[in-house]
């Protein structure tokens, strides 16, 4: 029986995964980890009978331990929980933490010595992908890419040869504002950004989208993932969000990976690898989809896909600042703190602005973000 262990179990790709694990007999989950959600956190223990559960907020550790009645033992705090995932290791582990929080259970992750890691958290290639790569191969820790996209391609490059491929072709949906006039876009709310046409995502996640961002972390993360140049990595928007993304090949065959948007397709690959095991969802039936559409993204209204290319190309301190930057912003846009369109602005004037370090360490990199909560706090004041 395998053990696995998933870090932010409470949030949207926690939850499905342990969903999709709920009924297996082949796999025990060791340890649960969550920032404050000791509510959900609790029936999770009750369901899934973890021998440990992290949680980092001291208030709900309280509170959760004045209700837990079972075997599982609490590991209250986050230096705590993060001494505990560098320890403990298990045969596969669900990095499913949204944002920077997520970097340092990446790495103590891979310091444990876990076979593998099913990693969901952005943040961590893209802030520091040449770092975690580098241990991951120096500890022999295989990483599995849970997003849609990163999945698709590591399925399309099975059996294949990376000499053979000319380029990465990541799809986009194009979010919500796709056909909306860039006049509009201080306007948009948090209602409206929120209400993506395809996906089912958190909150963060779906600003992402709806800024682009999203997009370009990916080709951050695809650079890191499956060692491709970024002049290698195109964006192709499709709206229907049915093919997840390409490859092409020297010879300019294409392979494609499609299915439905529905995140539970690449966890579940993930966390049975390298098994494609049944799902009950209604199968792709293309003859009732009828087209597939396609269209380059419009780099004028989505500012952030330019800025990512051009922190990846910079490399050094640029992707961090990037990601920090992005990370701060969505969080004042949805306490509407900001406007939408000051998001792409407030992370170009931190790229700016930054004191660039050309081969930072990881204390370099983590230095980064008081620095960035400072700078856009002294700037929220743009028009």
């Amino acid at each position: 029986m395998k053990k696995i262990a998933i870090l932010g179990s409470t949030g949207s790709i926690g939850t499905q995964a342990l969903e999709l694990l709920h009924d297996s007999d082949n796999y025990q989950i060791d340890y649960l980890y969550t920032n404050s959600n000791y509510e959900l956190l609790y029936k999770q223990i009750i369901s899934t009978k973890p021998k440990f559960a992290c949680i980092n907020c001291e208030d709900s550790y309280n509170k959760l331990i004045e209700i837990n009645d079972t075997n599982t033992e609490i590991i209250c705090g986050l230096n705590n929980s993060l001494d505990f995932i560098k320890s403990r290791k298990v045969d596969l582990s669900l990095n499913a933490i949204v944002g920077i929080s997520g970097l340092k259970p990446t790495l103590n992750v891979i310091e444990s010595g876990t076979k593998f890691l099913a990693l969901a958290n952005k943040e961590s290639l893209v802030m520091a992908g040449e770092l975690v790569t580098k241990i991951a191969d120096e500890k022999g820790v295989k990483i599995l890419p849970v997003d849609s996209e990163h999945s698709a391609i590591w399925q399309c490059l099975t059996g294949e040869n990376n000499l053979d491929i000319s380029r990465i072709i990541l799809t986009a949906s194009g979010g919500p504002f796709r056909t909306l006039d860039k006049n509009s876009f201080k306007l948009i709310t948090v209602k409206d950004a929120l209400n993506h046409p395809n996906w089912e995502m958190g909150n963060k996640i779906t600003i992402d989208s709806a800024t682009m961002m999203n997009k370009g972390f990916e080709v951050i993360e695809t650079k890191w993932l499956f060692g491709i140049s970024e002049d290698r990595i195109d964006i192709l928007v499709h709206p229907q969000s049915i093919i997840h993304s390409m490859v092409e090949f020297n010879d300019t065959s294409i392979k494609a990976q499609l299915g439905f948007p529905d995140m539970k397709i690449p966890i579940n690959y993930a966390l049975h690898y390298p098994k494609h095991t049944k799902l009950n969802l209604n199968p792709l039936n293309l003859d009732i989809i009828g087209k597939l559409t396609f269209e380059k993204p419009d780099l004028n209204k989505f500012q952030c896909i330019q800025l990512a290319y051009d922190a990846m190309e910079s490399g050094g301190t640029s992707p961090a600042i990037l990601n920090i930057a992005n990370d701060l912003s969505v969080e004042l846009f949805l306490n509407e703190k900001i406007e939408f369109n000051h998001i792409p602005k407030l992370i170009e004037l931190c790229i700016a602005n930054h004191d660039y370090i050309s081969e930072p360490c990881i204390d370099d990199i983590f230095a980064q973000i008081a620095w960035v909560k400072n700078h856009i706090n002294k700037n929220t004041f743009i028009s």
